[in-house]
């Protein structure tokens, strides 16, 4: 019955405008409103909000071009049009008298049919409708997404107890496939999931803090991948969202939520932070600092740290948490992991009944990298619950169910979970939705390092799992990827390259070729980088087919790997570039190469595909999506694909193999006919012009003129054929030559060092 092809999103704030973005992003047809701006420009509200849509630094697009999708007006002089859309999405203030005020205009002119929801986190959907007609409470839910819209994975969806189950239904069906969201239905309970037991671990973790004395650094340190959770900490997290923001999160939860709730002992307002607030030191957004204040440094890495005594900042005081012999880290580490986990087991089964809703929330919508109950198995339940009953701590009954026990397991190849009588229950996905970290668990590895583990799936299709830090490649990475695609190629029908990963790969590893520049084993860098040249050389025309199924990052050697397969079917915020020249190297796994003949196959002149890589590749373009990977000619349209939901992935990927497969025979290039040493002399030149004019510094130079070495040839007669292998050869003397330079070591070391490039 029910069809979403056109939309409104009433409410043009943070919120609001993601959504709107992300309705853009899947093709549909969006208004978006707000209320009257005062002056000629009724409008002007809507209009500024188009401009942060485009924000570079975090755009809710994935093409410009797709602001086309968004119409702008406002909540008088076009209501009206509410009348023509399938879907309305409230998205304004959490007040409650505010949004009947407006539900009411709504309902005088939406169409029979069409549905409503609110985007409130707070606010009982009983309460949301009370007094509407019954059609408006039939067709009325709570669709809770989070920030930033476009890239957090949650979506949170609440029923009321009128709302018609096919409303339910088709929402979840089109946020999931359409909108790529992972699908969290909720009770109608304060703070639902996600929230619930993220600010709670937030609000425990900042409390914590105070009470023990700890510097933000440290807290930080430890309250974030030894936990495993993002990097960004407490007192980073809340100048990332806002310290008043946060500060009216928590007295939001605080309000609503029942007097015996565990969120009460951490809901106080901190002396200090009120004085931020006033002093506008509200974090990132405000331009004045917050807990943290960037630093007015030549190289723009360095921070401040608020002193807590004296209200000043003073400098930023790095720390590496030991929670094995450092006692006050260890107290720390477990009294907040500890009072997270239990609070998450009070959920179950009174806010939601299943403990895969409560982990999905937290990895979906926090970016956690194993839910509560996972953690908990991690640790051991009985192990976690002895520690509890030997510190005189209350036990949540749920813990308690799964003592002796786990709350997933595996039986019969079947991966199961806990519920609240005892009994297991087996885990089952919706049709297409496929998370190769639960499908693991049922399997064994063919072939397995420390690097990247390889597995037989069904039908005869392999997959490798890549599994260092950041998915970084290295010689085992290769080692293992080399076996799997000579087993794959003998027993298999395809072969899939995959993870579950944040990133699919943030590129070679460079701590092991610094150790190569470092000590300046020219040889062994040589050995290593033909070894990956060999090896993706094999992966492209092994004589079965190879897709890879990438999200997050694919970076550097990460994309030399993508450049290699058949397919790729991309998620839809994957961020692809070659950016070894960033630190003072170039693509040494084929990567120009690839870009070489990719451009060549849509230019048909080599001197324009030369160019293109040439000015791509040397400024390390990227794109943050395939749409925007299409022009760089890191997308192949017709070829390669890109879905919505990351989820959809591997059995997007097991589906192209298998239709692949049959008769499937490889088709060899011939060689390029290179533009030879004038293009290169060209090449050089534009490079002094623009370093003269302060665009390059003198090592971008330097680098520059390898990667035109290659793309052109070098010293050599125009229309000279290079074959692949010869490309490969030119792509190791390249970084070999720039490998015994002092400036790419340094560009190196400051790169793993700060994480930003450095301009030498």
């Amino acid at each position: 019955m029910y069809e979403i092809d056109s939309a409104a999103v009433i409410g043009a704030g943070t919120m609001g405008l993601g959504i709107a973005g992300q309705l853009a992003n899947a093709g549909v047809k969006v208004l978006l409103l707000d209320i009257p701006a005062a002056g000629d420009n009724r409008n002007a509200i809507c209009e500024r909000a188009l401009e942060r849509l485009l924000d570079d630094k975090q755009p809710g697009l994935l093409h410009k071009d797709l602001l086309e999708h968004i119409t702008i007006g406002n909540t008088e002089d076009d209501i009206a049009n509410l009348a023509d859309v399938d879907w309305i999405a409230e998205a304004i203030v959490e007040r409650l008298d505010i949004k009947k005020l407006l539900y009411r205009e709504i309902d005088k002119y939406r169409k029979p049919g069409s549905i409503i929801s609110s985007n409130t986190s707070t606010i009982p959907i009983s309460l949301l409708v009370e007094g509407m007609p019954v059609a408006f409470r039939e067709e009325f839910a709570i669709t809770h997404f989070f920030n930033p819209v476009r890239y957090m994975r949650l979506l949170e969806l609440v029923r009321g107890t009128e709302t018609r189950s096919d409303v339910i239904d088709y929402l979840g069906h089109f946020c999931e496939q359409r909108l790529g969201k992972g699908v969290v239905v909720c009770n109608d309970t304060p703070g639902f999931l996600g929230n619930r037991v993220g600010v709670f671990a937030i609000q425990k973790a900042l409390h914590t803090a105070f009470d023990m004395g700890l510097t933000p650094e440290v807290a930080d340190a430890i309250f974030g991948r030894p936990m495993g959770i993002p990097k960004t900490g407490v007192f980073g997290l809340y100048d990332l969202i806002g310290i008043d923001l946060m500060s009216d999160v928590a007295k939001s939860l605080k309000s609503i939520l029942p007097g015996d709730d565990a969120f009460h002992d951490v809901s106080a307002d901190v002396p200090i932070m009120a004085w931020m607030i006033e002093q506008g030191l509200i974090g990132n957004k405000g331009g004045k600092g917050g807990f943290y204040q960037p630093a007015d440094t030549a190289n723009g890495v360095s921070r401040k740290t608020l002193n807590f005594e004296s209200s000043r900042y003073r400098d930023y005081a790095a720390c590496e948490p030991d929670i094995e012999n450092n006692d006050k880290h260890r107290q720390y580490y477990w009294d907040v992991l500890s009072s997270t986990l239990c609070y998450a087991a009070t959920l179950v089964p009174d806010t939601n009944e299943s403990l895969v809703a409560v982990d999905d929330a937290m990895k979906l919508g926090y970016n956690w990298i194993q839910g509560p109950f996972e953690m908990i198995d991690a640790f051991g339940v009985d192990k976690f619950v002895a520690q509890l009953e030997e510190e005189g701590r209350d036990v949540p009954g749920f813990l308690r169910t799964a003592t002796g026990n786990s709350f997933y397991r595996v039986e019969n190849g079947t991966l199961q979970y806990l519920l609240a009588d005892g009994s297991y229950q087996a885990l089952r996905r919706a049709d297409g939705i496929r998370r190769f970290s639960e499908q693991r668990r049922t399997l064994t590895p063919v072939l397995e390092n420390q690097a990247a583990s390889f597995f037989e799936l069904e039908n005869s299709v392999g997959i490798v799992e890549f599994h260092t830090k950041a998915n970084a490649l290295g010689p085992e990475s290769m080692q293992l990827l080399e076996a799997a695609i000579e087993h794959a190629s003998a027993n298999m029908a395809g072969l899939i390259i995959h993870n579950d990963a944040q990133h699919f790969s943030c590129g070679a590893d460079l701590q092991s070729i610094l150790g190569f520049v470092a000590n300046q084993d020219m040889s062994g860098l040589d050995a290593f980088l033909d070894h990956y040249q060999r090896t993706l050389a094999a992966m492209k025309y092994a004589p079965v087919p190879v897709v890879a199924a990438p999200s997050g990052l694919s970076m550097g050697g990460g994309f030399e790997v993508l450049l290699h397969t058949d397919k790729v079917i991309f998620h839809a915020n994957s961020v692809t570039g070659l950016v070894e020249s960033l630190v003072g190297v170039v693509p040494g796994g084929g990567g120009v190469k690839e870009m070489l003949y990719r451009w060549y196959e849509r230019e048909g002149d080599i001197t324009r595909a030369a160019w293109n890589a040439f000015m791509n590749i040397g400024y390390g373009k990227t794109a943050r999506s395939p749409l925007e990977a299409e022009p760089l000619a890191m997308f192949r349209e017709g070829v390669d694909d890109y879905i919505m939901n990351r989820d959809r992935l591997l059995d997007t990927a097991m589906s192209a193999v298998m239709g692949m497969a049959p008769g499937y025979s490889v088709t060899r290039r011939a060689p390029l006919a290179m533009p030879g040493r004038d293009v290169w002399a060209e090449m050089c030149e534009w490079l002094q012009k623009a370093h003269e004019k302060g665009h390059l510094t003198p090592h971008d130079v330097t680098t520059g003129a390898q990667i035109a070495m290659i793309v052109s040839g070098g010293d050599i007669d125009a229309g000279t054929e290079l074959s692949e292998n010869d490309l490969f050869a030119l792509e190791r003397k390249a970084f070999v030559t720039l490998g015994k330079t002092l400036q790419t070591r340094d560009r190196i070391e400051f790169m793993l060092e700060h994480g930003t490039p450095l301009r030498n």
